[in-house]
């Protein structure tokens, strides 16, 4: 029986060096993440589909294509087929419970228009835009009544974005994180088997393709940003580029989020930690103003 540690170090050893660095290069200047020899096992399978569909027979001659041809679209794609795609529903669930029963109600009470907008930077295929709605629906707390709080959801991948949009998810993807109950109460169960999130919940969402070393001033400006977990496979250049592009969208007073563990110290002098909010970012100089208010 061949196990999975040998299948991968075969794939290591198979492709090529220039093969690899070539992807890695790519990748690295479309997103800023850096791709680790160790994940040429899921280069290949990443790959494998889009090489197929083009009509390659080795990766070799998708990379030749890549390298001789100016094709913006699949380059586009297949540096957004090498990024990792982990993500699961109501991830650090404390934090977005935590958000949804604090924050959201601190800003709206702040808000003369009662409305709110959440931005989910790097979101993947949407499990956390739709673990967010699936509290809004589920909460009554009073200071949430009547609001319009907008969530729009953006990926560099444009296939993910469209898988968000479907709000389609298999069923491996509905194990990871929600419960039965949620998901009883807010996705229909689809002929083919997979599961489908309700007219409510996509409602509150918006999906759009972005990358995050692109400027984002036509998505407007938003009073929380989450940025979890993306930040930690790039380089110090483009997380300054990324935190850059954050902290312009970021409304006055508004919130930016990373995940446990991440940090924006040595960055960026425009942010600063949100006062007794781990993981929390607020303008440069508001973070004790807020404390004294309070």
């Amino acid at each position: 029986m061949v196990t999975f540690e040998a299948s991968r170090l075969e794939a290591e050893q198979r492709m090529q060096d220039n093969i690899f660095n070539a992807l890695a290069d790519l990748a690295m200047n479309a997103s800023g993440q850096s791709v680790l020899p160790s994940k040429a096992y899921l280069i290949e399978a990443r790959l494998a589909g889009i090489a197929r569909r083009e009509g390659f027979g080795s990766l070799d001659d998708l990379i030749h294509c890549l390298e001789s041809r100016q094709n913006p679209v699949l380059r586009a794609e297949v540096a957004a087929a090498l990024l990792s795609r982990d993500t699961w529903f109501f991830r650090e669930t404390a934090v977005l419970e935590w958000l949804v029963g604090t924050t959201l109600p601190e800003r709206l009470a702040a808000s003369p228009s009662g409305h709110i907008r959440i931005w989910c930077a790097g979101g993947s295929t949407g499990q956390e835009a739709y673990s967010l709605s699936m509290l809004l629906e589920d909460e009554t707390l009073p200071g949430l009544a009547g609001a319009k709080i907008e969530i729009l959801s953006t990926d560099i991948c444009k296939q993910a974005t469209e898988k968000a949009r479907r709000g389609t998810f298999g069923h491996y993807e509905v194990q990871r994180g929600l419960s039965i109950q949620r998901l009883l109460k807010h996705f229909t169960r689809l002929e083919s088997g997979d599961w489908q999130a309700s007219e409510a919940l996509r409602a509150r969402i918006s999906l759009r393709a972005h990358n995050l070393l692109e400027p984002a001033g036509g998505l407007g400006k938003f009073e929380i940003i989450l940025c979890r977990n993306v930040l930690s496979g790039m380089t110090r250049s483009a997380k300054t580029r990324v935190v850059e592009t954050l902290a312009n969208q970021l409304a006055p007073g508004g919130l930016i989020m990373l995940a446990d563990g991440e940090t924006l110290y040595g960055l960026t002098d425009r942010l600063e930690p949100a006062g007794g909010l781990r993981t929390g970012w607020v303008a440069a100089g508001t973070a004790n103003a807020k404390a004294s208010a309070a």
